[in-house]
């Protein structure tokens, strides 16, 4: 496989990528500074990205502070993630309106101009392929989802910022950017601030061409790498993942589904947070004088009482069975489902969960009782 095209960006180059992907006539998305938090939304030039911002991250706790530099991407993640574009919490199916004793059928038509993401991480890049093994890989191809990530132009970002609730490292997806993007970027900050950028597909070698660069030196390179291996030696969380199907499937009726349950909310903030789950239901509603109906589909969670609802009921009428059915398709399942892990490492579920549940505790406790004799416990 050849060597990617590289080269090395001032900081300032990054309003002429903004500019030249606005020009390419892409919705440019990355991440801003809104409501004490770092989310993603619309880029109008560089100025828009969290300069010299941080977060701290630790189980149900997310703290913004400053930088004493001008890193562009000197943190983790935030509570958002890039599904939020590529499959939207709330999409309109189609609207019907009454006409006459018929009614006329309108489809979703929604137009949207292609997306580029800016400041995609190791992590997330891997999440956004897991969602399209889901929603594009098998026999039945999700539109909207479809028409939304092909033509997506990804430029990715190697981690140097490693949040306590990171364990990228364990899942095999990061610090480092490995996969599918179109350019990517290593914040390099040793004094000279600047930026190595890597091509990853021929329209990313073209837009790296016509930005301001320089040539890329070998010492650029070896700074890039040490950053990453830093980030790589600072993971906040570690986890044994290898064979957590197999660990999962022995251990249905552990105590520790209980001890968990009493903690658990059921509120669905892991899910929502996610970037890999994918659940969706769909509603129906109409107005109050009958004259106009609409399906909307919107994000789903397993933690609902609803989500496994079959005639009569539902299936996972206990706290602790809707947990256990999460964390056990997530680790478990989801590899005969999708040949892949559900879980990328990002710690969103950990940092963003009101209780502090942090997910690596729960599977690393099951693993040290792995085989001892339990007793079974009714879901």
């Amino acid at each position: 496989m050849p060597e990617p095209v590289t080269a090395v960006l001032e900081p300032e180059a990054l309003d002429a990528l903004i500019a030249a992907l606005r020009t390419r006539g892409y919705r440019v998305v990355g991440p801003t500074v809104r409501e004490g938090a770092i989310v993603y939304e619309d880029l109008d030039s560089a100025a828009d990205l969290p300069v010299g911002w941080t977060d701290e991250q630790e189980p149900g706790s997310y703290r913004l502070r400053r930088r004493d530099d001008a890193a562009r991407f000197g943190y983790a993640v935030g509570p958002h993630s890039w599904k939020q574009y590529l499959l939207p919490s709330r999409l309109r199916l189609w609207r019907a309106r009454r006409d006459g004793e018929g009614f006329d059928i309108e489809p979703n038509e929604d137009e949207h101009a292609p997306l580029a993401f800016v400041g995609v991480r190791g992590c997330e890049l891997r999440a956004i392929a897991v969602q399209d093994r889901v929603l594009m890989g098998g026999s039945y191809v999700d539109p909207d989802y479809a028409s939304r990530r092909e033509g997506a132009f990804i430029v990715a970002v190697d981690c140097f910022e490693p949040a306590g609730t990171c364990f990228c490292v364990s899942m095999g997806t990061g610090p480092r950017v490995e996969g599918d993007y179109d350019l990517a970027l290593s914040e390099v900050l040793d004094g000279e601030h600047r930026f190595l950028a890597r091509a990853g597909s021929a329209r990313g070698a073209e837009l790296l061409a016509a930005l301001p660069h320089r040539a890329a030196e070998p010492d650029d390179r070896a700074a890039a790498d040490a950053a990453v291996a830093s980030a790589a030696a600072r993971m906040g969380r570690s986890l044994e993942a290898g064979d957590l199907r197999d660990l999962l499937a022995r251990n249905l009726e552990h105590p520790r589904w209980e001890e968990v349950a009493a903690r658990c909310l059921t509120c669905g903030n892991c899910t929502m947070v996610c970037p890999t789950c994918f659940c969706t239901s769909v509603e129906d509603a109409s107005d109050l004088a009958g004259a106009e109906v609409e399906r909307v589909r919107l994000w789903e969670t397993c933690f609902s009482v609803d989500h496994s609802y079959l005639h009569g009921g539902s299936v996972r009428r206990s706290g602790r069975s809707r947990y256990r059915q999460w964390l056990t398709h997530k680790f478990g399942t989801w590899h005969d489902q999708f040949d892949s892990s559900g879980c990328v490492g990002c710690g969103r579920c950990i940092t963003w969960c009101p209780v502090g549940i942090d997910v690596t505790e729960e599977l690393t406790a099951i693993r040290a009782s792995d085989g001892a004799t339990i007793e079974v416990v009714q879901a």
